[in-house]
């Protein structure tokens, strides 16, 4: 059996870990979407949703309702924009904004996307063993990390006596 540094660190490397889980999970999804014939990000699917349920949004406000940052929402929505599923347009009243929302592709395309989500919330779900204790746990890391930063922790840790 091949050695698994990680593993064996155990929450010393909590971050890689999930890092890890994640990355593991896009892989497979983008590999997924290539096998069926969609030309569309695994990370895209929350912004879908979001403009699904919304319809129209600032780059900002998406970007507040998912947590993400305002750079990293750039490079998503102009991947997004350059393969036609959004649109943006200038807001009628601050014509600084710039309202985004779904293309008729993407709108054309929402039954599928629907049924692949469904689809991989079944694998996911089957996965945890119908047992979603998990998410308790990222709940309370993430509020934890919300109170309080990480780098504030661990500069705090960082500023302790040497042992």
């Amino acid at each position: 059996m091949e050695r698994d540094f990680i593993k064996e660190l155990g929450y010393k490397s909590l971050d890689n870990r999930l890092k890890r889980i994640s990355d593991r999970m896009s892989h497979d999804t983008r590999k997924f979407f290539k096998q069926i014939n969609i030309d569309v990000e695994p990370s895209w699917h929350l912004v879908f949703k979001l403009l699904r349920e919304e319809n129209m949004l600032t780059m900002v406000e998406i970007a507040e309702q998912l947590g993400y940052t305002h750079p990293s929402m750039v490079v998503m929505l102009k991947k997004m924009t350059s393969k036609g599923y959004i649109m943006s347009e200038r807001d009628a009243l601050d014509k600084r904004k710039q309202n985004i929302k779904l293309t008729q592709k993407s709108i054309d395309l929402l039954p599928e996307l629907e049924h692949i989500w469904n689809s991989c919330e079944d694998a996911i779900y089957k996965m945890l063993k119908e047992d979603l204790s998990i998410l308790k746990y990222l709940d309370d890391i993430e509020a934890s990390l919300k109170s309080i930063p990480f780098n504030e922790r661990f500069y705090n840790e960082y500023q302790k006596p040497k042992r």
